[in-house]
């Protein structure tokens, strides 16, 4: 090992182990289960936050607090774990999404013992994702994150939760097959075969493979993210899942999809990620006008936050395909930005259901009457999702757009017509925010769901609320907050793609006579956007 104490390992394993003694612990009503879970999740949390700020150098782009150890040295496995800017800023995401979550499930009543062992286990897997630096290990660390997440959906889950969990299972099962196929074909390329990541990432490939593999990773973490159109189990998913798993899935799962593909795609396969970055545009831009379209659609009020958490990813789609230092950097603060946005929607949306005890957006018409503290923290949390200033999904918004407008990879009128498509999203999501929140607050209440006055939000859910619209507006108030955990290795890995972009253009001019203006120059031009950034 490279550290003097393997900090990694506890972290990842940690939640794990604490979950296999809650089936000893006493308790027949669920109520020391819940406070053990929350102790744990809380411990995790902080011991992340203090590792990170003793051992992680944020001016430093290369990988950090390196653990390795073999594990199944026959086939090259190995226990390995390490950290950069790109892992950091999402295993604390990670750290405050699920522990607000555990501490938002305290009304479990059914198996509240397997369930918080669920939830445990979960938040183990998603540390594991991001740490993970062995490429066999990344895969089945990423394969045992969806064994809770079935479960949760199809024990806790609502009327169609069998349906909704075996949709979820067989999407991302059959994506996560990509993962391995592309993996192994690298990893057997050149006759060096190696697992390690870090030297995946530095193999030359031809070109016709390379390709393949982008390919594969990107339907991979393609249905994670969820791309269009391999979206389509993510509003079955969230419109039954219960609100803590929303909070889980929203928050951090989809992360893991963009997260890999800038791990996996960009870094290890910068030669194809210039073929395919113009499809990575055109795919977000699809990602941002259909989520929007279709949520202004939706009458279930968990499937309207669903599409939307669509078409707020497909910023992230724009700014990696940006092929500038400033659209990485973008892509990056939206993915923790939608993360606190969407994990504080589907929690007050829960808080909702709890009360009303319906979805269905024309059944809670005028509840501001008797909820005003809620009606005032979900407005706060729309208002965050659709781009307020001063708040975070502002600051990455328009960090995106910036990175894709200052972008040298493309022609101005690609450019234009992208900011314009995009620009239709960006129109329409206040309408359809706003529309939720006066269709389910406001008006005249409906007196034959709600024969009494509805309980207004309790402490326990105003500081689970406070806890996550907290960080909303302080990143939104002040980006660099979070900029400065990953800024640095951003830039590296825009370097290192813009790097390969002028030998690819140069000997695939029909490819990019129409898109292509200075490659030459975006080298310097990543330099300038992060340092105004």
């Amino acid at each position: 090992m490279n550290v003097q104490f393997p900090w990694l390992t506890v972290l990842t394993l940690l939640p794990l182990a604490a979950a296999f003694l809650i089936p000893v612990l006493p308790d027949r009503e669920g109520k020391t289960v819940r406070w053990y879970a929350l102790a744990i999740a809380l411990l995790e949390f902080g011991l992340s936050a203090m590792v990170f700020w003793q051992h992680y150098d944020a001016q430093s782009a290369q990988m950090q607090m390196a653990e390795l150890v073999p594990w199944l040295p026959q086939i090259g496995l190995n226990w390995s774990l390490a950290v950069d800017g790109l892992a950091v800023p999402l295993i604390l995401l990670t750290g405050l999404v699920n522990t607000v979550a555990i501490f938002a499930a305290w009304q479990v009543k059914q198996k509240p013992r397997l369930f918080y062992f669920l939830m445990l286990a979960l938040y183990s897997a998603q540390i594991g994702v991001f740490a993970a630096q062995d490429l066999i290990l990344f895969f089945l660390i990423w394969e045992l994150e969806l064994v809770p997440v079935y479960l949760l959906i199809s024990i806790w889950g609502g009327s169609k939760r069998q349906y909704a969990a075996t949709k979820f299972i067989l999407y991302t099962a059959v994506g996560s097959l990509f993962i391995l196929i592309a993996g192994l074909a690298m990893a057997f390329s050149g006759g060096d075969f190696t697992l390690s990541m870090a030297a995946l990432g530095l193999k030359d490939y031809p070109l016709a493979l390379e390709l393949l593999a982008y390919g594969g990773f990107l339907i991979a973490f393609g249905v994670k993210l969820p791309i269009f159109p391999l979206h389509t189990w993510l509003p079955d998913a969230h419109g039954e899942a219960s609100a803590p798993v929303s909070m889980v899935l929203a928050g951090v799962l989809l992360k893991m999809g963009g997260y890999g593909l800038i791990r996996f795609n960009l870094q290890m396969l910068p030669d194809a990620h210039i073929y395919f970055a113009p499809v990575l545009v055109a795919l977000g831009v699809v990602n941002i006008v259909y989520g929007a379209l279709t949520a202004f659609g939706q009458e279930n009020l968990k499937r309207r936050l669903a599409y939307s958490s669509i078409s707020h990813m497909g910023f992230v789609l724009l700014g990696i395909g940006a092929l500038n230092g400033i659209g990485l950097n973008g892509a990056m603060l939206q993915m923790l930005s939608h993360g606190l946005i969407a994990a504080a929607l589907f929690f007050l949306a829960g808080v909702t259901y709890d009360r009303t005890h319906t979805l269905a957006m024309e059944k809670m018409s005028g509840i501001a009457q008797s909820m005003p503290k809620t009606f005032a923290l979900f407005t706060a949390a729309a208002m965050a999702s659709l781009a307020l200033p001063g708040m975070s999904g502002f600051a990455s918004e328009l960090t995106v757009f910036l990175g894709l407008t200052n972008s040298d990879a493309y022609s101005t009128t690609f450019k234009v017509g992208v900011m314009f498509l995009a620009a239709v999203g960006v129109i329409i999501t206040p309408v359809y925010l706003l529309s939720m929140v006066r269709r389910v607050f406001t008006g005249k209440q409906a007196g034959d769901i709600f024969d009494k006055l509805l309980l207004d939000i309790n402490p326990r859910e105003t500081f689970i609320a406070l806890s996550l619209l907290l960080p909303i507006i302080a990143v939104g108030m002040y980006p660099k907050l979070a900029t400065q955990t990953y800024d640095v290795t951003t830039t590296a890995v825009a370097t290192h793609v813009h790097a390969a972009l002028p030998a690819v253009a140069q000997h695939h001019l029909p490819l990019y006579a129409q898109l292509t203006q200075s490659a030459p120059s975006l080298l310097s031009e990543a330099a300038v956007a992060n340092s105004t950034l």
